[in-house]
């Protein structure tokens, strides 16, 4: 009889999940919470890490049929439109940019019919010495693992980690949108306090965001777009042309938040993965990109381990420090970007324009490198 798992989270993250696990001869039932599956209308880039994970998964080809190179690392100006670094035409980049819901519908193709059910809200998890079981409502799963991919609030981890503190706020938020527009490239916008992110996603679609400093977290505004506008007044073309084709009613706004150290990302048969685990600032464009690395060597560790708590061993073992250390870099790369301080912003500026554009894809690829470079363990054909 194949092994057969439960997968809470119908995310990026646990659909990556219960690919693993099928490669490696598993089963699994994937529960999202969300009466309707699909992602939130909104962007993202994956680095060299991320795609590698997504070709030990086997769906490299189909992905990189829906994102779009980004530069957006090496397009960096002020408001007022001057560059500070450029991307010279020719240059490769080692990044691609997505809509979520184009990565999301790929990984759900690759997943038989029937093994991701919708609208299934986890109540409680038990868990006895050969099984765990997970109960949403009347019904129950039991299985031989529980993966908890349920994202930075997860249910899961409040249940069996009670003792963990929740997400912690550090002061940023951010505002997000997808606007119909020909010709934008990719880019960052260095403000004092503030940035504003265009990544083309595919299909005549630039994603935007605009991350910012708060003073508190919780403040939403009648009219998110109208407070977009606000604090972007004047920057550069084509940032008023994004919002102007950017339907209010569309714009995302949410506070940034992240998890603080956990002591183990396994208790029993159940294990964290992505957000659920490792929670992290979008900064370093790494919080999916995690959740896919977890996820080919949880599967890894399960393959070529004895059983199932001795894989969970080595599965946290391999993942905690790595996804930890993440978490401290983004923490304070974004931090940084929105902080207010005029010399800061000053220095960072300065610092970029004297790095020749020629040179800056080799210099940020070496600076990032411990994080591009990881490579995933091999999955069983």
């Amino acid at each position: 009889m194949p092994k057969n798992a439960v997968v809470v989270g119908g995310g990026i993250g646990g659909l990556a999940a219960a690919i693993a696990l099928r490669r490696i001869g598993w089963t699994a039932t994937v529960l999202e919470r969300a009466p309707e599956l699909g992602e939130l209308g909104a962007g993202m880039s994956q680095s060299p890490n991320a795609l590698r994970a997504l070709a030990e998964l086997g769906v490299a080809d189909q992905a990189r049929a829906v994102g779009v190179p980004f530069h957006g690392v090496f397009n960096l100006r002020t408001p007022s439109g001057g560059h500070i670094a450029r991307a010279l035409p020719g240059t490769a980049s080692p990044l691609l940019g997505f809509h979520r819901a184009d990565l999301h519908r790929v990984l759900m193709d690759a997943l038989p019919a029937g093994w991701v059910r919708a609208g299934a809200q986890v109540t409680a998890v038990r868990q006895g010495a050969d099984e765990a079981t997970v109960s949403c409502g009347a019904e129950e799963w039991a299985a031989d693992l529980v993966v908890a991919a349920d994202g930075v609030r997860s249910t899961v981890r409040h249940l069996l980690w009670p003792e963990a503190p929740g997400p912690r706020f550090w002061g940023n938020t951010v505002w997000r949108g997808v606007a119909r527009a020909e010709g934008v490239d990719a880019g960052m916008t260095l403000g004092r306090g503030r940035y504003f992110l265009t990544m083309p996603v595919g299909r005549g679609r630039v994603y935007w965001a605009l991350g910012a400093h708060a003073d508190r977290s919780g403040v939403r505004y009648e009219d998110e777009l109208a407070e977009v506008r606000r604090r972007v007044h004047r920057w550069h073309d084509p940032i008023e042309r994004l919002l102007d084709a950017t339907p209010p009613e569309a714009v995302l706004h949410h506070d940034i938040t992240d998890l603080d150290p956990l002591d183990g990302y396994v208790r029993g048969r159940v294990v964290l993965l992505g957000d659920a685990a490792h929670a992290m600032h979008p900064d370093m464009a790494q919080g999916a990109a995690q959740s896919l690395e977890d996820a080919v060597v949880l599967a890894a560790a399960l393959a070529e381990a004895g059983d199932v708590p001795e894989a969970l061993a080595r599965y946290d073992e391999r993942r905690r420090p790595r996804t930890q250390a993440i978490v401290e870099q983004a923490r304070a790369k974004g931090l940084a970007s929105t902080s207010g301080n005029a010399v800061g912003y000053q220095l960072r500026t300065l610092a970029v324009r004297m790095v020749p554009s020629s040179r800056w894809p080799t210099l940020a690829a070496r600076a990032l490198a411990p994080v591009w470079d990881w490579r995933p363990p091999r999955l069983p054909r």
